[in-house]
């Protein structure tokens, strides 16, 4: 969604004299392409792109008004109907220029509502002096409501509101509102899969994803709509979900987030990849979030959506991947301490029926370490770094999203009353805010490992008060 506009802009390389230098935007002058793994294939791929360039510079581009055609055509397709495209910035930006350089008028109905999505990612601050407009504006990333609702919803269940409490009905009707049933791009390689998921975002059809629709599912499932019908439509919309979900299980045994068996990591060669982005390989903290779901349809509804051979193909995946200190490492939130806390939660949820022992050595070389790597002051925390270098695991100041991921990960390995629980959970109590919020300025998500971080606002207060209403749960 962000690669294929971006390479009709580069092709009709629209230049524009500023006479403004932001030399800050380089740490190095030299933007030539790099191997920078010094691998082979990183080899092929530079010498093919000077191969193509040396063509494209004596006119020897046979296919350019076909290509510019078929991306633009593919582009156009995958506008959702207000006007995102896969509901994050750099695709929107992206296919807004090329548009742009394709001769596009600023008020056609391609740009102007591109525009009208780009400017629901703004945040105006302040006033500027003497004028009615914002002071600054601040371009998010990304937006996340359906995230956020559904393990909100999830936090407030688990501090002890009533599954029957309007705020949770009305957050559960407006989640099944965002249900998709059109086919998107994982569609592609997963023939089988009929189309039930949630996306991140507003508006994201063509692309929702495993983690979201997990979530959502095990929020739905502990919600009670105020009429009958209502809540058997929930559940309805919750077994074609899984259905989908089920799907989505790569061969190796656990889920990605959009896609499936896309593992290819040579992809990553290309001088382009250096965000080592380009595939959507299956991880722990995707396969113990699915876990975690199927244990709950199980734990709620007494219902069984899955074949004994795929939970076990899971369940090995996912034990294949722990480190050699007991450690998981996490896509999708930093680091070590969110992929630890997802694997112990999803084995939790999923043991009762599948026959596994949470008092293995696995189990409790995972929550060894969770304790060896505690803070002095109670808490818990991880720096971004550990993804370049992992000895960094599990280090960092404390945080309160990454203080509840631990304990949530030793209370699912069998801990709920030692020294480290205890002290973990008296962090969260004399760092919370007057009002009821914790501080946290550290980012605490992953967009891009080792490269892009995300700082969700509710992460300090949803996985605190989730954390907190299940040792309550446990101990009181």
């Amino acid at each position: 969604s962000s690669t294929v506009p971006l390479l009709v802009v580069l092709d009709k390389r629209p230049v524009y004299d500023l006479s403004v230098d932001v030399p800050e935007l380089f740490t190095d002058r030299d933007v030539s392409l790099k191997n920078n793994d010094g691998t082979l294939v990183g080899s092929l791929f530079l010498f093919a792109d000077k191969s193509l360039k040396l063509l494209d510079r004596i006119g020897l581009v046979p296919f350019r008004v076909a290509g510019h055609e078929a991306a633009e055509r593919w582009v156009i397709e995958r506008q959702d109907t207000p006007g995102d495209w896969a509901g994050i910035v750099p695709a929107m930006i992206n296919s807004l220029l090329m548009f742009h350089v394709l001769g596009y008028a600023v008020n056609h109905p391609y740009l102007k509502r591109g525009l009208e999505a780009l400017d629901r990612f703004c945040i105006a601050e302040g006033q500027a002096t003497g004028s009615e407009e914002p002071q600054y504006l601040r371009l998010q990333p990304c937006i996340s409501p359906t995230w956020d609702t559904a393990l909100g919803g999830s936090a407030l269940l688990d501090s002890g509101l009533a599954k029957t409490h309007p705020r949770l009905q009305a957050a559960a009707e407006w989640l099944l509102t965002q249900q998709i049933f059109r086919y998107g791009d994982w569609a592609i390689y997963n023939l089988k899969g009929k189309p039930a998921g949630w996306a991140f975002e507003f508006y994201n059809d063509y692309y929702p994803d495993v983690d979201d629709t997990a979530a959502v599912i095990m929020m739905l499932l502990d919600t009670k709509l105020p009429a009958e019908e209502k809540d058997e439509a929930k559940l309805a919309a919750c077994r074609a979900a899984t259905e989908w979900v089920m799907t989505m299980q790569c061969r190796a045994g656990g889920w990605a987030a959009f896609d499936i068996d896309n593992t290819q990591e040579l992809w990553n060669q290309m001088p382009y990849g250096d965000l080592k982005a380009m595939i959507d390989p299956p991880t722990a903290d995707l396969t113990g979030r699915v876990l975690e779901m199927l244990g709950h349809w199980q734990n709620k509804l007494g219902e069984k959506l899955y074949r004994d051979e795929d939970l076990q193909r899971a369940m090995q995946f996912l034990l294949s991947l722990q480190e050699p200190d007991g450690a998981w490492w996490g896509r999708w939130g930093v680091n070590y301490i969110y992929g630890t806390y997802l694997a112990l939660v999803g084995l939790r949820a999923i043991a009762p029926y599948a026959n596994f022992d949470m008092q293995c050595e696995a189990v409790q070389r995972a929550a060894a370490w969770l304790r060896s790597v505690q803070n002095a002051d109670g808490g818990w925390g991880e720096t971004c770094a550990s993804y370049k270098r992992p000895e960094l695991r599990g280090k960092g100041a404390s945080t309160p999203s990454q203080t509840a991921w631990a304990l949530l990960g030793l209370m699912a390995a069998g801990d709920v009353d030692s020294g480290a629980v205890k002290q973990g959970i008296a962090y969260l109590l004399t760092t919370q805010n007057a009002d009821g919020s914790w501080p946290e300025a550290e980012f605490t998500g992953t967009g891009f490992p080792g490269h892009f971080y995300i700082n969700y606002h509710q992460y300090r207060n949803q996985f605190p008060l989730t954390a907190l209403g299940r040792y309550a749960a446990a101990t009181f």
